[in-house]
């Protein structure tokens, strides 16, 4: 049986994603990539990520670090710190690969490892997307996937605060 530390395995940084994505697409191996902030994994989260996910042989998640996610979300977010969120990311079966990013945008990691399938949920434009002209320029593909309605970190967040209050 693996243990536990298995999970931090697949936590990874940026030079050792570049090499996970070069060997992967030297053995033919489609590979997709999202990113999200994923601060209370819920069950939108698995419906997006596993629709994400079998979109192809390997799955990559860039995760929002502390400071960027306060930055997009507000000073009170992150609920969870970003190792936390990583490994609860690393033990989905789905997820191949981990990587923290601090910037506001994956657009770095993406030019850095040029998956072949970026994913995004809910009412973007392709053209909103950071990195996806990238993909596109390198003849891969950009795929909007619904987000599953009623399921939100938000929606969770005000529900807590209103169950608090007397």
């Amino acid at each position: 049986m693996k243990s536990p530390t298995f999970l931090k395995d697949k936590i990874v940084g940026l030079g050792a994603l570049q090499y996970l994505v070069s060997q992967w697409k030297e053995e033919g191996l489609r590979v997709v990539f999202t990113n999200g902030c994923f601060d209370l994994l819920h069950r939108g989260h698995i419906d997006y990520l596993s629709k994400a996910a079998a979109l192809g042989d390997k799955f990559i998640i860039g995760l929002n670090s502390d400071e960027s996610v306060s930055a997009l979300k507000g000073e009170h977010r992150p609920l969870q710190d970003e190792v936390s969120r990583a490994i609860i990311m690393s033990a989905l079966a789905f997820t191949d690969a981990v990587c923290i990013f601090n910037e506001d945008t994956p657009a770095k990691m993406i030019r850095a490892i040029t998956p072949h399938v970026m994913v995004k949920g809910g009412d973007y434009q392709v053209r909103e997307i950071a990195g996806g002209s990238h993909i596109m320029k390198s003849g891969g593909s950009v795929v909007i996937l619904p987000f599953l309605p009623g399921y939100s970190t938000s929606a969770i967040e005000q529900k807590i605060i209103k169950s608090n209050q007397p």
